[in-house]
């Protein structure tokens, strides 16, 4: 079986038809949602591009792979779910953006080729490359992106085709103004949808999957950089939905006045406070809308080829993004804090074979994280499992019968060191941490140098208030951090040993020592002492041995 694992970037769990949206249009989500299960309860391990997907890309948490922010480097030695794949006889592709960034001094401290099968994928996240698109940065290890001649290709010149044509319009005097200003979010970008990086994405996927017949299963990684900013798309989608769409924020006045710093310097960010006025709203939200459905169709032109090519019977598919957008709630945009639409995420999965017919079409409201969808991807082609290194789990149980997953929590992560809240409050790098904790009813958010925050999602489902400061509500933030100390206590930190390792020599351990038998006779007395004892053990090995009928 081949795997087909979508990302799109910044999309929101609660902007999807089958996520009940009442307006936006996404019949190809919708239709893999009606075969599959959709997790309702899905979150990221951080509000960030790159933490999050390096996250997802590991199958562990932040603290473990160390990528702690947008720059940061995934050091080399980290294992990857490509290297797993690769090594159980599967090709990891990527076709898209993943927001990687080498460790290039480890890579030279190790004495690694760059340009190697080796230097490649560990500078590609264990992925093998079939193109890469990261979008805001189009020239990451290349002269001249694939994009960029793509469009060059089809008789449009520019610079800089992603800036210039793909997120720029023309105003109504014909100049070029650039998609980065949000009132021009409603005009149709400078080329065609076919040319637009969505389409471009779609096309390589779909070369791919025809080329040459492959003689090794594959996981193809299909990476979308959209709904992510610039909020701009091409005719017909950039006036597909109009204002009356854009449904009302969710805010409220008393939200305003934290007493947490941190979110009220994130509030007061420029992006944040753009989004305070109702005016950008219903500019950059219909747009916003018009690049999720566009994604759709062309997420609809791979299922359709599928379908022609009989693959549909063979081919998994996993719907994800790697986190949300505020769009204004809570009087906040982007991403980097806690409230669901920016760290809850869409996942949809659709698994072909006979055993997931039980489940298909239903919602699962077990607590899912983005690190699961690793060791579910390796349990499909029968690896090893590996809990001293994953640490999410298969949800091919809850594919399969439904089942819950074994967690009583989930746990995302941010270190804000790289945004203007640590210069505006004058924290150190080091102090830039935050940490989300939350089960079914209870979320709580803490913060190195500030006060908690603490929310009751049972009789608070939107997040609006802040309860930690509440004495009748001690116990409950009390028992929510030591369950956040207990997951701190307890990383993964040993990848190199496996507890099946660790365990197998217990039987042997029960007819010798293996230390004294190893020429470390720790704790005997005398040599006498010894002798006897290996005597008695050797002769009670042999009498086991004979017992099971083994040399």
């Amino acid at each position: 079986m081949n795997i087909l694992w979508f990302m799109c970037d910044q999309l929101r769990y609660d902007y999807l038809g089958c996520a009940g949206h009442p307006h936006i249009r996404t019949p190809n989500f919708d239709s893999v949602a009606a075969k599959g299960v959709r997790f309702n309860h899905a979150y990221c391990q951080s509000p960030k591009c790159g933490p999050s997907r390096m996250s997802a890309y590991t199958g562990r948490y932040v603290r473990s792979h160390g990528a702690s922010t947008n720059f940061a480097a995934l050091r080399v030695g980290e294992p990857t779910l490509g290297d797993h794949l690769i090594t159980v006889g599967v090709d990891p592709v990527l076709i898209g953006k993943t927001h990687m960034n080498a460790d290039v001094e480890g890579m030279k401290r190790l004495g690694i080729d760059e340009g190697s099968d080796i230097g490649i994928r560990t500078a590609e996240c264990g992925f093998i490359p079939y193109v890469r698109d990261d979008g805001l940065h189009p020239h990451v290890g290349k002269d001249d992106p694939d994009y960029f001649e793509y469009v060059r290709s089809h008789g449009y010149e520019a610079d800089n085709p992603w800036a210039d044509l793909a997120n720029a319009a023309e105003d109504e005097n014909g100049n070029v103004v650039s998609g980065w200003f949000m009132r021009h979010a409603r005009k149709p970008a400078r080329i065609p949808a076919h040319l637009s990086e969505s389409a471009y994405i779609t096309d390589r996927t779909l070369q791919f999957m025809q080329g040459t017949l492959k003689d090794r299963p594959w996981v193809a990684h299909v990476s979308y950089i959209k709904p992510h900013w610039p909020f701009i798309a091409p005719a017909p989608y950039n006036d597909m939905y109009d204002s009356s769409q854009v449904l009302p924020a969710v805010r409220e006045d008393h939200e305003l006045a934290p007493r947490n710093s941190v979110v009220r310097s994130f509030q007061n960010e420029k992006y944040s406070t753009a989004f305070h006025r109702q005016e950008v709203r219903d500019t950059v939200i219909p747009t916003y809308m018009g690049l999720i459905t566009q994604i759709d169709d062309e997420i609809g032109r791979i299922l359709d080829y599928l379908k022609e090519s009989g693959q549909d019977k063979d081919t998994m598919i996993i719907l994800s993004s790697d986190h949300g957008d505020y769009l204004g709630d809570h009087w906040l945009s982007e991403k980097q804090l806690f409230h669901d639409p920016s760290v809850r995420v869409p996942l949809i999965i659709y698994d072909p074979r006979d055993e997931a017919n039980k489940t298909r079409g239903t919602i699962s409201d077990t607590l899912v994280e983005l690190i699961d969808v690793a060791p579910t991807i390796l349990e499909v082609y029968s690896g090893t499992p590996l809990p001293h290194i994953f640490e999410g789990e298969s949800l091919i149980p809850a594919l399969h019968s439904g089942s819950n997953t074994l967690r009583d929590y989930v746990v995302s992560e941010c270190d804000y060191s790289e945004d203007n809240a640590r210069r505006d409050l004058k924290h150190g790098p080091r102090e830039c941490k935050i940490r989300m904790i939350a089960d079914k009813r209870w979320k709580l958010v803490q913060y190195e140098k500030d006060y908690p925050q603490l929310f009751d999602r049972l009789n608070d489902p939107n997040e609006l208030t802040d309860i930690a400061i509440e004495r009748e509500h001690q116990d409950v933030l009390l028992d929510m951090h030591n369950k956040l100390f207990e997951w701190a206590r307890n990383p993964k930190a040993n990848i190199c040993t496996s507890d099946t390792r660790i365990t197998q020599s217990d039987e042997a351990w029960k007819f010798y020592d293996s230390r004294a038998l190893a020429g470390f006779p720790i704790g005997y007395w005398s040599e006498d002492e010894f002798e006897r004892e290996v005597k008695a053990r050797s002769a009670f090995l042999k009498k086991k041995c004979e017992e099971i009928k083994e040399p």
